[in-house]
């Protein structure tokens, strides 16, 4: 048995989605005339789909009430789907949460486990360091006595019911087994992949599939501003032509969807800068423009830190730096973020350096003066090294936790 609190567009979709399993759910609606309305059969909204799910399952697998008590008595997991509004200094309203989260421990009369699972969209270390806060200051012990968890939702409105159930991907955020154990069992049947993730990586992937979305779209209208300010040129033809690029229909984007040391190579750095600068000096200073162009310049120097608060204060510990090509595939070095790394190592004090690349050392040599030596292999590399960084995602660099047991800083998040 599953509560769902709210039956707006998401409580409704994730209460009918379940029935749809094979779940009984319990919807639990504060306002009255929302609740008149589902009983009597009939949507609050529109949303194509979940108009014929209500109707099958309405009074059989799917009960809309206001009786906390026999809900949440019945139930096993309480999901929770109520609003989390921002307020003028931009953080998270969770009222509504903490109000349902009150009303369902009320409710409570007996020693059965239950999950409390927030579905609503709340910032990454809201499940911990507030929700299981507020629920130990009232004498629940986590987990001994109940579970807390985060189910982030990727529904889109006029999608919804299809989205649920035709999901690419379910994400638990969990804290301790039993609480992923039920949850996995209440998504057997879901069909698609399930990912138990810790609580605060939960609620940070829907904020990064919402923001990332945000950054597009906005990346995409400050380019369009652009273009009106140089002039002459047709935005909405330009865009069509952009999605024809093959890597928007099969995928390869997504390898320019993923954090690293800073884009590097001939184009990007090139083409960036300069189509910031004939947008400033045609009137447009274009602000996502001028901060990607920030963002990646300072990556190296943040890659660096990053390597060096693993190494720790002895200079003269020995650091392997391992790929010097911009990307992998390539020998081209060109504004190579490997350079700008080592070289901020090297104003630090750490100069026992030794970087390795299978196709990229001759280029390199010919274009940089930096404090380092070169290995002739891989594993030369990791044999000398006391601390190992990965620097271009070459995917021989995957297999390196089977070579070494030394440190590891994985600068491309490939492993």
């Amino acid at each position: 048995m599953v509560t769902v609190v709210g039956l707006g567009f998401v409580g409704l979709t994730t209460a009918l989605g379940f029935a749809e399993y094979g779940h009984k759910v319990y919807g639990i609606e504060a306002n009255p005339e929302r609740l008149d309305t589902i009983r009597q059969g009939e949507l609050p909204f529109l949303e194509p789909g979940l108009d014929e799910a209500l109707t099958r399952h309405l009074g059989k697998n799917f009960i809309p009430t206001s009786d906390w008590e026999t809900a949440v008595a019945d139930s096993e997991y309480i999901y929770y789907c109520v609003g989390t509004p921002y307020g003028k200094d931009g953080q998270a309203d969770l009222t509504y949460l903490y109000g349902a989260i009150e009303q369902t421990l009320a409710a409570i009369h007996d020693e059965k486990y239950r999950v409390l699972v927030t579905k609503s969209t709340v910032p990454p270390s809201t499940t911990q360091s507030r929700v299981i806060p507020f629920l130990e200051e009232r004498g629940v012990k986590i987990p001994e006595q109940m579970g807390v968890a985060n189910n982030p939702e990727f529904l889109r409105e006029g999608h919804c019911w299809d989205d649920f159930m035709n999901a690419d991907r379910i994400v638990l955020g969990v804290s301790d087994p039993q609480s992923e154990e039920k949850l996995r069992a209440l998504y057997e049947n879901c069909g698609c992949p399930v990912y138990a993730v810790s609580l605060n990586t939960g609620e940070f992937i829907k904020y990064l599939s919402n923001t990332s979305l945000a950054c597009l779209i906005s990346f995409s209208n400050e380019m369009s501003v652009a273009a009106d300010a140089i002039g002459g040129i047709d935005v909405a033809e330009a865009f069509r032509i952009l999605h024809l690029d093959d890597r928007w229909q099969h995928g390869g984007i997504r390898a320019y969807f993923y954090p690293g040391c800073g884009y590097g190579g001939y184009c990007l750095p090139k083409d960036t800068n300069a189509f910031y600068a004939v947008a400033k000096s045609n009137g447009f200073d274009g602000a996502i423009l001028k901060n990607v162009i920030a963002t990646n310049d300072a990556m190296p120097e943040i890659t660096a830190k990053r390597i060096m608060e693993r190494a720790g204060e002895d200079r003269s510990v020995c650091i392997a730096i391992l790929g010097l090509s911009f990307n992998a595939g390539s020998d081209d070095v060109r504004d190579a973020p490997s350079a700008k790394i080592i070289r901020q190592l090297n104003d630090h004090g750490y100069s026992n350096i030794v970087a390795y690349d299978p196709v990229a050392i001759g280029e390199f040599q010919k274009h940089y003066q930096v404090d380092c030596r070169y290995a002739g292999s891989y594993e030369e590399a990791l044999a000398e090294a006391d601390l190992a960084a990965i620097t271009t995602a070459w995917p021989m660099f995957k297999d390196i936790k089977e070579k070494t047991d030394k440190p590891i800083v994985d600068c491309r998040y490939i492993l």
